[in-house]
């Protein structure tokens, strides 16, 4: 990890990173944490039991009310949850802007806007993304999910019960509410009115593909979503859907821009509390991710497979839906230094991807 005190090279430390002092909310209650910014949680049924969601004050088209980022995933208890918040309300939501496509986020986003008839603005690569997922395979074969766990170096067990679990499976629309037809794009640069504020659009990629994050320079607000976390990094991963996907680069890519908004700006993430320390938080990231490269280059001096590589980046024990995430989150540093030309990768006589230091 970076330390805390690391200079940047306008010779300025680093805050230390201090959360707000503010109570987190309970379930199916609101938390001001700004002026006109009101935060809530939603929980989650993983072992990162929750997502914040943020209301700001809004007005759309003359009528007074908030806009809502992000939406909790799509279950019968969130639903619930929502119908409680909008009586504490009173107002209705103006409009639903979806950082990114993750179940977590977009999950209830067709329920509130069709409950409101209201527009939703996401970045494009995650709108459409989100709508391929939610549509399935369509009746594709699902070989190249079989052939990914094999190249990853995952057991013939291994494999014939994830293959047996997509079958039995629902997929993806068990938590997500069915995906509105229409959406507003949001790109990087262009600003959209929340109220009486304009927003920048900031895109980070890596843990998703167009994440939009959102600054108010007036307030020195910035809603991360999941692309700056505190505590916690976000998965960064390599799927079956793109295996030759550089994802740890475009993260990495896309975190150095946030080092050049103010050194104070609050921070209001999708998991954990919101924080000030951004540049500090940002360069915790960056040094996190490269010590695990370090670590990589130092196990890989004799070829190793993916799998093998799982207890040099997870020190606790992975349960079954976390190991889905962990074979991703080696994979996509795998590559990364392979496509930086400091690894090799060749296929075994067992179809496993070997990735060697050269």
């Amino acid at each position: 990890m970076i330390p805390n005190d690391i200079i940047y090279p306008g010779g300025a430390k680093t805050m230390q990173i201090t959360f707000i002092d503010a109570e987190i909310p309970e379930p199916g209650t609101l938390q001001k944490v700004a002026p006109g910014i009101f935060w809530l949680r939603m929980p989650l049924p993983f072992d990162l039991d929750h997502i914040n969601l943020y209301l700001l004050e809004d007005n759309q088209d003359g009528q007074e009310g908030f806009a809502l980022i992000d939406t909790g995933i799509g279950t019968r208890e969130t639903e619930e949850l929502w119908d409680t918040i909008l009586d504490i309300l009173g107002k209705p939501i103006t409009k639903v802007i979806v950082t990114h496509m993750h179940p977590d986020h977009i999950g209830m986003a067709g329920y509130l806007v069709e409950k409101f008839r209201l527009p939703m603005y996401m970045s494009q690569a995650e709108y459409f993304t989100a709508r391929a997922i939610f549509a399935g395979p369509c009746g594709a074969s699902d070989w190249q999910d079989d052939e990914y766990l094999v190249r990853c170096g995952m057991s013939e067990d291994y494999v014939h019960n994830a293959k047996k679990n997509r079958k039995e499976s629902k997929g993806i629309r068990q938590v997500i509410r069915p995906i509105p037809l229409q959406f507003y794009r949001l790109q990087a640069g262009e600003h959209i009115r929340i109220g009486a504020h304009e927003w920048q659009v900031y895109i980070g990629r890596g843990h998703s593909p167009e994440h939009v994050c959102l600054f108010n320079k007036d307030s020195n607000i910035l809603i991360s979503g999941d692309h700056v976390l505190p505590g916690i990094s976000p998965n960064i991963g390599v799927y079956s859907t793109e295996p030759d996907a550089n994802s740890l680069k475009m993260y990495l890519d896309t975190l150095p821009q946030f080092t050049q908004l103010p050194e104070d700006t609050l921070v209001l993430p999708s998991h954990k509390q919101p924080f000030h320390g951004l540049h500090t938080r940002v360069n915790d990231l960056i040094g996190h991710h490269h010590a695990h490269l370090d670590n990589l280059r130092v196990f890989c001096e004799q070829g190793k497979t993916i799998e093998q590589c799982l207890p040099v980046l997870f020190k606790r024990k992975l349960n079954s839906h976390s190991m889905n995430f962990a074979i991703a989150e080696a994979f996509a540093h795998l590559n990364y230094l392979y496509f930086e030309g400091e690894f090799s990768r060749e296929i075994n006589a067992k179809g496993q991807f070997i990735f060697t230091l050269k």
